[in-house]
């Protein structure tokens, strides 16, 4: 096993030159949702809709726990205003089995009573939630990584301390659930080095995944890639991506690539604008566009409709602003 998935997850770990592409214009969709600015909530494209979950507004007051929806990017509705969960800054959230999930997160910022959460709920409605449990077996945590992979739901690294801990509180486990209830730790250690607020997508039958790192009290950022057939065994597919590392970034697959949108960098401390695209996960392509969004961290991304979508985020100042991009067909053609 280990064989075959070097064969197909070849490590390349060196840096790799930058390519660009001109690319079509984003579209703005909207300059200003119905929902109130924010950034580092749940999101969820989910029954011919897009949703939104919780989020951030400032470190000193409590999460929102509100849920909006709508079907075209422009007109948004709030669904409730008041769901039952706390924890809903840096949280994760999916679409499956006909369900939206909404589980770990964290509550209260820097406020007494702070805390992250290992619950797990679930929707059909978006309006009526369920809990299907309090204390998964994984530890309290916040901006871990998620993606359906084989049938089931993959929760991978995080923190489980936002302003408060140390790298100690950083995870390389990787658990999977088909219910949400009942958890199996695939690996305690996947390799990569412990890590939150980085980003995984499944792509060509495996799991990838890459950037992240720490923000407090000691930064740091990656830039690396790895992928692994089966969540437990990982491959380096290279240690330096020609995107600069990063926090708080998005991530999506669309059009049989994966793609990497925004974040934030401390060195330099900066927001970050770039769109980059790869098929393999080694060789990457930054998308020019003319017409794109303002720099931004913790914003939301979805593949919707043929599209794919931003939303959100903390743009200095925080925003509530929505856009999409489309590729014309055939604009891969060439490079496979």
């Amino acid at each position: 096993m280990r064989l075959k998935l070097f064969t197909l997850c070849l490590a390349i770990i060196v840096p790799l030159a930058a390519a660009e592409r001109p690319g079509p214009d984003w579209v703005r969709e909207t300059p200003a949702a119905g929902w109130q600015a924010r950034d580092s909530m749940g999101e969820v494209a989910y029954k011919g809709r897009l949703w939104i979950l919780g989020g951030w507004f400032n470190s000193f007051e409590a999460p929102p726990r509100d849920v909006w929806s709508s079907p075209d990017g422009k007109i948004w509705r709030l669904v409730t205003k008041q769901a039952p969960w706390l924890h809903s800054d840096l949280p994760m959230s999916i679409p499956f089995r006909n369900r939206m999930w909404m589980m770990g997160g964290w509550y209260n910022g820097r406020l007494p009573g702070h805390s992250a959460s290992n619950a797990v709920w679930s929707t059909e409605d978006g309006a009526k939630w369920k809990r299907v449990t309090e204390h998964a077996r994984w530890s309290p945590r916040l901006a871990a990584a998620i993606v359906e992979f084989k049938g089931r739901m993959w929760i991978l690294g995080g923190t489980e301390d936002y302003y408060f801990g140390d790298e100690r509180s950083l995870k390389n486990d990787v658990w999977s659930s088909a219910d949400g209830k009942n958890w199996r730790r695939v690996t305690a250690n996947a390799g990569w080095a412990p890590r939150a607020y980085h980003q995984a997508v499944v792509h060509g039958g495996r799991i990838w995944v890459f950037g992240g790192g720490n923000y407090v009290p000691v930064y740091k950022a990656f830039n690396d890639v790895w992928c692994s057939e089966d969540g437990e065994h990982w491959t380096q597919v290279t240690d330096a991506a020609p995107w600069m590392p990063r926090l708080w970034f998005s991530a999506a697959v669309y059009r049989g690539r994966m793609w990497v949108l925004g974040g934030w960098s401390k060195v330099p401390e900066m927001n970050l604008g770039d769109v980059w695209y790869s098929g393999d996960g080694r060789n990457w392509t930054r998308l020019k566009s003319k017409v794109t969004w303002k720099e931004r961290h913790e914003h939301s991304a979805f593949v919707f409709h043929d599209r794919l979508w931003i939303a959100g985020g903390h743009a200095r100042p925080l925003s509530s602003e929505v856009w999409s991009l489309h590729l014309p067909e055939g604009f891969f053609a060439g490079e496979d």
